[in-house]
């Protein structure tokens, strides 16, 4: 593992961006060529490296599935908390499909 130096970037508005150093490691795998042609083309677009968009890419695909990972669980753990309160299964199965209807309402605004 390296450890990248910090990097501080100034914004068009003024503000400065303090990048922090984080332990990072070197991955080798195989894509096919149309997707590299396809990524550089996207790089080229956003101003940035190819590396720099597979990173993106890989970040906000990771932060979605964790944060899907953790909506499970608590709707997990809401359903075994109701289930002590509420007596009636079908009461506690409408409040979970209300939740759900909720959870999947805001994974759409945040993730369109």
């Amino acid at each position: 593992m390296k450890m990248e130096s910090e990097q501080i970037i100034k914004t068009e508005e003024g503000f400065e961006l303090r990048l922090r150093p984080r332990p990072t490691t070197t991955l080798n795998f195989g894509i096919p060529l149309e997707v590299l042609t396809s990524l550089e083309k996207v790089a080229v677009q956003r101003d940035m490296s190819v590396e720099s968009l597979v990173r993106l890419y890989v970040g906000q695909g990771l932060r979605q599935d964790l944060s899907k990972k953790f909506a499970d669980q608590l709707l997990e753990r809401t359903a075994r908390v109701l289930t002590r309160y509420v007596h009636s299964p079908e009461e506690v199965s409408t409040i979970l499909r209300e939740i759900q209807a909720e959870r999947v309402g805001t994974f759409e605004t945040v993730f369109a």
